[in-house]
């Protein structure tokens, strides 16, 4: 496939479209509030982060107009200040549940009728909640937890597939004020005690099972292990999915467990109620991927979470009331909290439980067809293999009501950016398609960067900062890098989403010596007055004030003393039909750093000396001799967490010798043997 000039957008906004757009009309809002004119959203941000009070003070009243604001929105604590020591908002109580199940927007607020999540299965079984629905459930589910003395503070966590009832139980804890932690059903033993046993939840929803490409997978016996390892458990319910009734009885014997319905009947008329809690009440605790040790438990504030995700939907992703969004993802990773807070928007969360390639590589884009999506949001490896499955989705389905594709998890590529306008963005309606590429992470649960319905989409690139985040690249020395030069991405204020901390890292309140050096002790700001966050990507500004993100820095390759980012080196062997997929990573020998590659190829592909000297020229001819892999070898699968992204990190410590800190993070951890004995002497 052509690739697109780098200086020829691939698409441009009409200009009724833009001026139609939530982005527009707050930056009109906000020339009132700077006294100046604002003349494009680019403005806009340098305003947002120039003037962060009155950004987030006019950014709260337009996102959350049923919650009074009083007092400032940040108050920084220290002699110099700290993002993690920010506190945003300190004189507003609210509750994130009461504001997500209203879904006002203006003055506007959803009927009881309407869908509030919709959800579909692979064995296309398919409920609709309305908003009075879940009212009713939430209240009943609430009142189920309080039973069991689950108060403010306390933890609930879930391990449950990707349904409405795990939006439910996290609406029911949230309104409580208990914090509310998430993993899915694939799931073991050990990766979920080194998840829950960190923060020893009070109640655990679980599931009977889940199904994956028409399998089913009955998980009893591994949540039998679970409950065994959490003693602070004081009761377990288990959601019936693979069977309406499952058969409790051996779990029961040994701990207290009650199947979904009979914990929730009694309960059911029950009133709603919400707990006002200060703006900054800790709501979630996500976990880093755990490649590199135990799994960071990141404890993150109620408020400031759901804020940016109101301004990341309706700003940079023109989520309108009524619209319906899915964003394929498990219980177990962050676009879920992302999706989660979609019904604030007065819109529609469509939830996909199962395998989006059953059965076959159309399902996604089926089921955008069918429930209408405005957005779709997917994974960026998700693209590359519908792409190569040859697959059109503009020739298969209709797309007349897909305004936006969303893509993260990994750089985009640009020939990923190609493929979507020329085989997805033909069959879209008026206006064409917005393709929004997306990149934070767990760790703020929200966006750095990302898409901007008002601006122009080129190939490879992220369009923009978010509004409000100071992010920057610097240089090793901690200076800011030039435009096209790679360096660290930074954020140099704090944001509203900044964590509260790690669980159990220090006394509430403190910044504790795993946080520290997680994100604040790579860099000093030049002038020693302030705090700045190291995100650990690779990445790059571009001359039109987007960014390219080449890989996490963490796993950047230095040959010779030449960093270059892994991402480059997976543009390229994505262009060569017979891989389906690839890692690469650093083979520590002689004192230096060997580039080895492993590809897993199609189906009666086999790696022989044409194929690997035509891997070797595109990677020359694409990147410099420097990229070029010492090695490449096939193997039979690669190594990937539970989320999907491929662990280099685990792969690399295998090859050269090192301990894998947590291979229950990985889902296929069995398949570094095979690596391993590839390196054999």
């Amino acid at each position: 496939m052509a690739e697109a000039s780098p200086d020829t957008p691939l698409w441009t906004p009409p200009a009724e479209r833009s001026s139609a757009t939530s982005m527009d009309r707050f930056r009109r809002l906000a020339e009132g509030v700077a006294g100046e004119n604002l003349v494009d959203s680019a403005a806009l941000h340098r305003w947002s982060v120039q003037r962060p009070e009155q950004f987030w003070g006019l950014l709260f009243d337009e996102m959350l107009p049923g919650v009074a604001r009083t007092g400032p929105a940040m108050v920084d604590h220290g002699p110099v200040p700290h993002p993690a020591r920010t506190r945003w908002f300190p004189e507003v109580s609210m509750n994130v549940a009461e504001v997500i199940l209203t879904g006002r927007v203006g003055d506007t607020t959803p009927a009881d009728d309407d869908p509030m999540f919709i959800s579909i299965d692979e064995r296309d079984r398919r409920r609709v909640t309305t908003r009075a629905d879940a009212r009713a459930e939430v209240a009943a589910i609430a009142a189920a937890l309080r039973s069991e003395g689950v108060v403010a503070g306390d933890r609930v966590a879930v391990w449950l597939p990707n349904t409405e009832v795990a939006m439910l139980v996290m609406l029911a804890a949230a309104s409580i004020g208990a914090v509310f932690s998430s993993t899915s059903p694939d799931f073991g033993v050990d990766g979920v005690l080194d998840r829950f046993g960190q923060i020893e939840p009070k109640v655990l929803v679980a599931s009977d099972g889940y199904t994956y490409g028409s399998r089913e997978f009955d998980r009893r016996e591994e949540l039998a292990g679970i409950i065994a390892g959490l003693p602070g458990l004081e009761r377990t319910v288990v959601l019936g999915f693979l069977d309406e009734r499952p058969d409790l009885d051996r779990l029961a014997a040994t701990a207290p467990v009650v199947g979904f319905e009979a914990w929730v009947k009694p309960h059911r008329g029950a009133e709603l109620a919400f707990e006002q809690l200060p703006f900054d009440h800790p709501w979630y605790v996500l976990f880093s991927s755990g490649t590199t040790g135990v799994p960071k438990c990141i404890v993150h504030r109620s408020g400031g979470v759901l804020l940016q995700h109101l301004k990341e939907h309706q700003l940079h992703c023109d989520i309108r009331a009524g619209d319906r969004v899915c964003y394929f993802t498990t219980a177990g990773w962050m676009m879920w909290n992302w999706l989660a807070s979609v019904p604030a928007s007065g819109a529609v969360a469509v939830l996909y439980e199962g395998n989006p390639f059953q059965p076959g590589p159309g399902r996604l884009w089926e089921l955008a067809e069918s429930e209408e999506l405005a957005l779709l949001g997917v994974s960026a490896k998700y693209v590359d293999a519908v792409a190569k499955s040859g697959y059109l989705p503009a020739e298969s389905v209709e797309l007349g009501a897909l305004r936006t594709l969303a893509s993260t998890g990994s750089p985009l590529s640009p020939e990923s950016f190609s493929w979507i306008y020329s085989a997805v963005a033909p069959g879209c309606g008026p206006g064409g398609l917005h393709l929004a590429s997306i990149s934070g992470g767990t760790d703020l649960c929200g966006c750095f960067v990302g898409g901007d319905p008002t601006r122009e989409v080129f190939s490879g690139e992220i369009q923009a900062p978010a509004l409000g985040m100071a992010v920057d690249v610097w240089d090793p020395d901690g200076h800011p890098a030039a435009v096209g030069e790679r360096g660290e991405l930074v954020c140099t204020q704090g944001f509203p989403s900044t964590p509260l901390g790690f669980w159990g890292d220090g006394p509430p309140g403190e910044v504790g010596p795993r946080y520290s050096a997680a994100y604040f002790e790579r860099f000093t700001d030049p002038q020693g007055s302030s705090v700045v966050w190291a995100h650990g990507d690779f990445a790059s500004w571009t001359e039109h004030g987007g960014m390219v993100i080449h890989g996490r820095s963490d796993t950047t390759l230095n040959p010779g003393g030449v960093r270059i980012g892994t991402a480059e080196i997976y543009r390229q062997v994505e262009q060569i039909p017979e891989v389906l997929e690839s890692l690469v990573f650093g083979r520590e020998l002689d004192g230096d750093v060997q580039i080895v590659l492993l590809v897993t190829l199609a189906e009666g592909v086999r790696l022989d000396e044409r194929l690997a000297g035509q891997i070797r020229a595109r990677i020359r001819s694409g990147c410099t001799p420097r990229h070029v892999p010492a090695v490449i070898l096939e193997v039979a699968d690669l190594p990937r967490t539970r989320s999907g992204k491929l662990a280099e990190l685990a792969v690399a410590d295998t090859v050269n010798g090192r301990e894998v800190r947590n291979t229950s993070a990985l889902a296929n951890p069995e398949c570094l043997g095979e690596i391993a004995a590839l390196f054999g002497d």
